[in-house]
């Protein structure tokens, strides 16, 4: 697969230092991925669609953002920073996994200290990566599967949400059949009782009723 399917491929990007955030967005533009960035966990999760509490949100001006209006772009992975004030990477991947809509989003955790214990909490709480910066093109490399693998699910939940929802002729016809079989047991008259029987008539000719 080339440029143009990557280019559908949507990453959020955060990060607290403008720094690396440009650093971050030229890497995944380079790759080319679609990118937003924000400063904050919190923006992150607005981005997201979760609504966060005002104490999660000081000295922010953007409006929050109610759980039913979710952001029109699809984020196809977030990518963030460990160390951020306020809410750290962590957290926003604790929320994003405990968040029934959003859990199935891929999160990479980067940070510039190579700290294993702070590793392996990540990776157990369901990261998919864990970078250690400065990220390198060669690390973005490895987004692209994690990205693929969710593209592949949904598209499994799509088909079985459309069978649920449209069910076949054959399938439709199989339960109408099942339904008038158990209605004529409730009435206490067999499905083979219901059909008509042919009665005698004088001159010896039978007749169907």
């Amino acid at each position: 697969m080339g440029m143009a399917a990557d280019s559908e491929f949507h990453v959020l990007a955060v990060d607290d230092s403008i720094i690396d955030r440009k650093l971050i967005e030229r890497l995944l533009k380079t790759s080319s991925y679609q990118v937003t960035t924000v400063d904050s966990g919190s923006k992150a999760l607005e981005f997201l669609g979760l609504h966060e509490d005002l104490h999660d949100r000081i000295d922010q001006n953007t409006p929050s953002v109610s759980p039913n209006n979710h952001q029109e772009v699809e984020v196809n992975l977030v990518i963030t920073d460990y160390c951020m004030p306020g809410m750290t990477g962590y957290d926003l991947l604790k929320k994003i996994k405990e968040s029934s809509s959003l859990k199935n989003i891929p999160v990479v955790i980067m940070s510039s200290e190579n700290v294993p214990s702070r590793i392996s909490r990540c990776l157990e709480e369901g990261a998919e990566e864990f970078f250690l910066k400065p990220v390198r093109l060669s690390d973005l490399n490895k987004l692209r599967p994690h990205m693929l693998k969710t593209k592949s699910k949904d598209h499994c939940k799509e088909q079985v949400d459309e069978k649920t929802a449209f069910p076949s002729p054959k399938q439709e016809g199989k339960e109408e059949s099942n339904n008038n079989k158990r209605k004529a047991t409730e009435e206490g008259v067999s499905p083979e009782r219901t059909r008509p029987r042919p009665r005698p008539r004088p001159n010896g000719i039978t007749t169907m009723v």
